[in-house]
């Protein structure tokens, strides 16, 4: 599974880029927030990925944030919810609109995204309220201990298969180190503690 893609941005339009990561032009589906946080064609972007495998075809979905991809995955859990529609979700109301959205029960707020009915609003809220609140209670104080930085960074780090235990060791002294100043480069940094001998996977990610 492809958990994380580094390299330019050969085409952007709303709702999907492609990526040319490696000599490789990667089709990435993409809420509309992260649409409107990409750079300049040609630019450099790292993209968090959640791969879609289905019989017939693969499909992968990008965030710029680890925050947008687990609430994406969370929307995936709902019954009735795809990824075309979940991304739709993600698309009409911010990461910070939809958990107040859930937690109050704004069925009315959630029906104003387009595609989205008062049905699919209603389960979204039931099935995933106790999620939600399961969720932040358990990540208090590890969000307390992170910058966005090293959230984006450890979430990369997973997907990428490695170990977790691992991950928060590495992430604690690049901390020390000071060396969390950007994610490229701390991921670079990660990588390098990480493995002496990165897989090529990982080394793709950090654009060696």
């Amino acid at each position: 599974m492809i958990g994380l893609l580094r390299g330019a941005l050969i085409e952007k339009r709303p709702g999907q880029v492609i990526l040319d990561a490696g000599g490789v032009g990667y089709e990435v589906h993409i809420p509309l927030s992260t649409f409107a946080a990409l750079g300049a064609l040609r630019a450099e972007v790292t993209l968090l990925i959640y791969t879609h495998v289905r019989e017939d075809q693969i499909s992968l979905y990008g965030f710029l944030t680890a925050r947008e991809k687990h609430l994406f995955e969370m929307l995936l859990s709902v019954s009735g919810v795809g990824p075309s529609l979940a991304l739709k979700i993600l698309s009409g109301m911010s990461v910070d609109e939809i958990i107040p959205a859930v937690r109050r029960g704004d069925v009315a707020g959630l029906t104003r995204i387009p595609g989205v009915g008062r049905k699919t609003a209603e389960r979204v809220i039931v099935e995933l309220r106790d999620k939600l609140a399961a969720a932040e209670s358990a990540a208090t104080e590890t969000r307390e201990a992170r910058s966005q930085i090293e959230e984006d960074l450890f979430s990369a780090l997973v997907n990428l298969g490695y170990d977790r235990r691992e991950t928060e060791r590495a992430l604690e002294k690049l901390r020390r180190e000071g060396a969390l100043a950007s994610f490229d480069g701390a991921l670079r940094a990660a990588l390098q503690q990480l493995s002496p001998a990165t897989s090529t996977a990982a080394r793709r990610a950090a654009g060696e």
